[in-house]
Formats: structure tokens, C-alpha cells, sequence
């Protein structure tokens, strides 16, 4: 339909011969529309494509309300909010109705009371997809009126009765009647408001200031938990986690690839006039695999998680302090260094917390985090032995110095007098500019460091020498 003829009135939206689906109907309709039209259901989500995607669509295809069970940055919200991509572009609804009640069958009292008095003349609007949508992050303190509504004594005021529905305030939920309602980190409402959720979810009655309210509210809810607090001895009531269809586990980037891809898509890019940024490959990796090495660390409590976030911005530093060189140096190119994995210290710390009995200090455990990534992703692309002939120089006298400070001009004219350097350099595809040279000697000289084959001392804050 066009904008100039879509109906305007329920007598001309029934005319035209429209059915009003429900909102699992329809979103089962839209959702085997795009698998037989080979569609992308979730854009942006990386790494579920054989794991929780099958089992969302296997809900919505079931009529299920959805749990997604994971720990922090684990795209649940991301998910929630794809799904509206599922419903209709457009919706027919009574204008000016509080909860977008379905012209042919009203649900709250005034829209009964004026289709009753304007029949088939009772205009209509369209409501986009996105207006159908509501979200809510679960706190101890919300209350029932915050989730289902509350008398408004201003109505009450104008001189209507407390027993009159008209004087209902509505909630989040009946304003999402017709839509997708998501509640993010569900166990952290009190049980007594999961006692109302529950109500809403299955018996559709609600009790607003003791004045039962009949709602059929015709909703689909998707929530959030934590695994460990979402089970029969955590803060969920039974009841209400028996009636949630469909329980999905989510779970993190379960490669380094997968890592990557999330963190340039979600990472914001830096742009600096003048200035060329190149991210080579083996620091995406190493990038990647800090947030991969956390997620296997003893010192990093697990039960809380470590959000794909961490990747993102540090990510984000790391190219940040780049720049900043290359900004100060008057270089026109920029490319990170294993010197500029210091700026991850500050990105990191905030988002990880540590289950170490003791004085263990957050930037010690990041700092060996880091050094684990380096020499994981060094021994990928290189034997120890590749790199006799480089050792050798050390043995006769040779010392390279290293610095996030360090113009890369410097490690170009370094290249020539290091044997075995710049074959090592070329297998990292490090040829090509100064900037790119530079991170890859020092990614070569720090994973013979770490594989005791080079001596590394610290000369101040900034600098490094490598020696034998």
C-alpha cells in the first residue's frame, strides 16, 4: 500500500480485506519469508550462525518466549533488538491509543467505549516496526507500576473513580501490546514483581492498586540472565522460569577470527588528517587473543565473564596510541606496535575482575595476559629456530632499542645491519612502509624475548633494549 491509500478508518481497513495477525504469527510469517529468501536474520551477530541462531529461530517458529542465558557482552541485548527486523515494516493501530490497541478487537477500556461510539469511523494510524519495541533493564527497585501501570491521580482528580479503568496509568508491558518486550538481567527483579510478570506472561490478569485488570496483552517477551543466577536455588521464581519457552546459551567468540570481525565492525574508526592508519595483522591477533587468554585465566573470575568489549577497545587504544606518535613525529602513516600494547592496561582493567586470593594487582595480571597473547600469536608464525642467524648478531655485540616514542625510520635503517631480520619482516608482509617495518620488528624482537633467545632491558619508561 502507498501512503495515499492505506486505509484510514477501521470501515476502510476491513474493507480492504486486512488481517490482523498476532505478534508470534507474524513474526513466524516474516521469519520463514527470509529463510526461503536466503536473508541475513541477524546482522552484525558473529559466531552464532550454528549455535544460538538455529535455536531462536527454532522459538520464534514454536511461538516461544525466549530466555538468552550469558555472561556480560555476549550480544543478548543485540539479539533482543534484531528481532523487530522480524516483525512488520508497518502496523494498523486506533490513533491516539495508549498501547496501540488492534482496531478490530480493543483491549483497554477507552478504545472499547469510542469504537463502540464511532464504529467504522474510528480513524487509524500505522505504526513503524521500532515503536514496538520495549526494553527494560531489571533492578531491585522497579516496581509494579514501572512494568504493568498505576492509578493516575490526576484522572482521578478530574473526577473519575479509583474502580474506573480509565484512571490507569499504563506500564512498559501494555505499552509494548502488539510488540516485542525485552527485560535485560530478569533474576534482578524482586519476586514479587516476577510474581506480576508472571501474571502478564500466562493469566493475563493484573493487579493495579487492587483493582483487577483484565489485559490479554498480546506481547512477545525475550529476556537476559546470567546462568548462574538464572536456575531453581538463584533469584528466579519456578513459575515463571517454567513458563518461558525456549532457554538458548550464548557464549563468546569461540575464534580469533570471530574476535577480529566483532572488533573492526564495532570498533569506532579513528580518523586523523594526514594521517594513514594500517592495523597489521599479527597485532589484530594479539589483540584478539588478550581478551582470549583472560577467558581462560585462573586469575580472572569466569563467573562474570570478559565482554567482547575488552577486544573492542583495545582495539580502539592500541590504534589511538599510534597516532598519537605518529602525530607528534610529524609521520604520516601510523601503525600499532608491540610497544603501544601499554594503552590496553587502561581498557582492560575496568572490564575484568580477578578471582586471586592476595595482593594480585589488576595491571600485573593484564600485563602477563599480554605477554602470553604476544609469544601465542609469535610461535604461530614463526620456528624459534628461523632466527639463528638474527641470534648470532646478538651474540657478536648487536643491541636494537625499541620505544612507543621511536620514529619508524629508525627500525628501517635497524633492518639492514640484523641478519635473518628482514626475512622475518617479510613473512609478516611488514614491507611496504616504515610505520608497518617498525611494528614488525618489534613484534619479532619481543617473541624472542619472551622465548628467552634475547635479553630485554627496560632503560626508562618508554624505552627497551634488546641484547644478548
Amino acid at each position: 500500500m502507498t501512503t495515499t491509500n492505506k486505509p484510514a478508518t477501521i470501515g476502510q481497513l476491513r474493507a480492504s480485506g486486512y488481517r490482523v495477525l498476532s505478534v508470534k504469527e507474524e513474526m513466524r510469517k516474516n521469519l520463514v519469508h527470509k529463510i526461503r529468501a536466503g536473508e541475513e536474520l541477524f546482522p552484525g551477530i558473529v559466531g552464532y550462525e550454528d549455535t544460538v541462531i538455529p535455536q531462536v529461530e527454532n522459538a520464534i517458529l514454536s511461538g516461544q518466549d525466549i530466555v538468552l542465558l550469558g555472561e556480560r557482552g555476549q550480544a543478548k541485548t543485540r539479539i533482543a533488538r534484531s528481532l523487530i527486523n522480524l516483525l512488520d515494516e508497518e502496523t494498523p493501530a486506533i490513533v491516539g491509543c495508549e498501547i496501540n490497541d488492534d482496531p478490530f478487537a480493543p483491549i483497554c477500556k477507552a478504545c472499547q467505549l469510542r469504537v463502540a461510539e464511532e464504529g467504522d469511523d474510528t480513524p487509524i494510524h500505522w505504526l513503524p516496526r521500532d515503536r514496538r519495541y520495549g526494553e527494560k533493564l531489571a533492578t531491585p527497585d522497579i516496581t509494579i507500576a514501572d512494568l504493568v501501570g498505576e492509578v493516575d491521580p490526576i484522572r482521578v482528580a478530574e473526577g473519575r473513580y479509583l474502580s474506573d479503568e480509565l484512571t490507569i496509568h499504563y506500564g512498559l508491558i501494555p505499552r509494548t501490546h502488539r510488540g516485542i518486550f525485552c527485560i535485560n538481567e530478569l533474576p534482578d527483579l524482586a519476586e514479587r514483581i516476577q510474581v506480576g510478570l508472571l501474571n502478564i506472561m500466562e493469566e493475563r490478569d493484573v493487579q493495579i492498586r487492587g483493582y483487577k485488570v483484565r489485559l490479554p496483552l498480546d506481547v512477545f517477551v525475550v529476556a537476559s540472565a546470567n546462568p548462574e543466577d538464572y536456575t531453581n536455588r538463584g533469584r528466579i521464581i519456578t513459575p515463571l522460569k517454567d513458563r518461558i519457552g525456549s532457554q538458548i546459551r550464548t557464549h563468546y567468540p569461540r575464534t580469533v577470527e570471530h574476535e577480529i570481525e566483532i572488533m573492526e565492525s564495532e570498533s569506532v574508526p579513528f580518523s586523523a588528517e594526514g594521517i594513514e592508519t594500517v592495523f597489521p595483522q599479527f597485532m589484530k591477533e594479539i589483540i584478539a587473543e588478550i581478551t582470549h587468554q583472560a577467558r581462560r585465566s585462573t586469575d580472572v573470575s569466569q563467573r562474570s565473564g570478559v565482554s567482547v568489549r575488552v577486544s573492542v577497545t583495545n582495539y580502539e587504544n592500541v590504534m589511538s596510541n599510534a597516532v598519537r606518535r605518529a602525530i607528534r613525529l610529524k609521520e604520516r602513516q601510523a601503525a600499532p606496535r608491540i610497544s603501544d600494547l601499554s594503552a590496553v592496561i587502561a581498557s582492560t582493567t575496568g572490564k575484568i575482575e580477578l578471582d586471586t586470593i592476595g595482593d594480585a594487582r589488576e595491571e600485573k595480571v593484564v600485563e602477563r595476559l599480554v605477554k602470553q597473547s604476544i609469544n601465542r600469536v609469535f610461535r604461530e608464525y614463526f620456528d624459534i629456530s628461523d632466527f639463528d642467524q638474527l641470534v648470532a648478531g646478538f651474540d657478536r655485540g648487536l643491541s636494537v632499542h625499541a620505544s612507543d616514542a621511536q620514529p619508524a625510520m629508525e627500525y628501517v635503517n635497524q633492518l639492514g645491519s640484523v641478519g635473518g631480520l628482514k626475512a622475518a619482516v617479510a613473512k609478516l608482509n611488514g614491507h611496504g612502509s616504515p610505520a608497518t617495518i617498525a611494528s614488525a620488528v618489534e613484534f619479532i624482537l619481543e617473541g624472542l624475548h619472551l622465548n628467552k633467545r634475547l635479553n630485554k632491558d627496560e632503560l626508562d619508561g618508554h624505552q627497551s633494549e634488546y641484547r644478548r
